[in-house]
């Protein structure tokens, strides 16, 4: 039987801000699981190795597919030859972005900063807005009126879903953004959570990435090809169907409003292929749980919060499954989240 519920604003300036407020959701204490002190401070310990490593592997890697894909263009060969630079670009650009706006993933703070400017330019997520944007993701986490980062509303729209598959919707609006953010403006709710003291950076970081962009098309128009494209920008695209498929399960599906990670985010055990891609992300009740761990140290975080936390998803697929059948009853049951159950170690859920 459909369950009828009323469609709420999901914008951070509308009525639901407000309500929030009044509920005692906006910049609350939430609730964390009990990892000794001692511990949490070894976990929480950074280091430049694993993170040089990783990059150069990545690098060395997004390098050799994309010799690959070069000398296969003009062939049928090119489509999963591109198909695999696109993964192996958008993916990492993307969980190193995300990592690096923390910066936890190296110790030394340049390093932090330079890759999070270049997988923030790679995944065009432009980087002084949206390191604002997570800020408010991790102390709002979908928060229904101060989280910016809900990536869906109840219920679904669906065509936004598809079109998101490849980057459709977000691509081209993000790109009209940044040539507005060139010229000074901002929207109503950046505003919100954006400090004026970062507004001139971000107008010359949105007209660095055009000057860049206008360069990869300048070298399509002289070469009589997309093809220099194909190996920056246009992976925004074409790598996007990837990414969704590790990523999607990060929130949707479960609780809005709460003060508990463990009912709105999903872990879900994952190879180390995706692993490595997608930097631990996999982990995410722990990475937003404790949020200063690093990427390589949330394994072992894990361990230490698996007996307060629901049994985590056993594979990607099973996680990706779980969120699209929780959307699909979304569709007549705007309430319905997917059940968390604990085990009989853990402490009760923070409703």
């Amino acid at each position: 039987m459909t369950k009828t519920m009323k469609s709420r604003n999901y914008s951070i300036i509308g009525e639901e801000n407000q309500r929030a407020r009044e509920r005692g959701l906006i910049q609350a204490e939430w609730y964390t699981s009990p990892v000794p002190r001692q511990r949490l401070r070894e976990l929480m310990k950074r280091k430049d190795g694993p993170a040089i490593r990783d990059t150069l592997i990545w690098f060395i890697s997004l390098g050799v597919f994309g010799v690959i894909a070069y000398f296969t263009w003009g062939t049928w060969w090119a489509i999963p030859a591109f198909a695999v630079y696109g993964a192996v670009y958008y993916c990492p650009a993307q969980s190193r972005w995300h990592e690096c706006s923390h910066g936890t993933p190296f110790k030394t703070t340049w390093m932090n900063e330079a890759l999070y400017q270049i997988s923030s330019f790679m995944s065009l997520m432009p980087a002084t807005p949206w390191r604002w944007s997570h800020t408010r993701h991790h102390t709002d986490t979908i928060i229904v009126g101060s989280d910016p980062e809900i990536h869906q509303p109840r219920p679904p729209v669906w065509r936004i879903l598809i079109l998101e598959m490849f980057r459709l919707l977000g691509g081209p609006k993000t790109f009209w953004i940044i040539i507005k953010r060139a010229m000074g403006w901002l929207s109503e709710e950046e505003k919100t959570y954006i400090p004026t003291t970062a507004y001139r950076k971000i107008r010359w970081e949105s007209r660095s990435y055009i000057i860049l962009y206008l360069g990869v098309i300048g070298l399509c128009v002289y070469t009589g090809s997309i093809l220099p494209a194909m190996f920056v920008g246009l992976p925004i695209l074409y790598g996007a169907p990837f990414m969704v498929f590790i990523g999607i399960s990060q929130h949707l599906g479960l609780h809005e409003d709460v003060l508990d990670h463990r009912l709105n985010s999903r872990t879900y055990y994952a190879g180390p292929v995706i692993r490595f891609l997608y930097w631990n992300m996999n982990y995410h009740i722990e990475h937003h749980m404790f949020p200063m761990v690093p990427y390589h140290a949330l394994p072992a975080l894990h361990e230490e919060m698996k007996p307060d936390c629901p049994p985590a998803c056993p594979s990607t697929w099973a996680a990706f499954k779980e969120t699209m059948v929780a959307l699909w009853r979304q569709r007549h049951d705007p309430s319905y989240t997917v059940p968390r159950n604990l085990p009989s170690t853990a402490q009760p859920f923070k409703y």
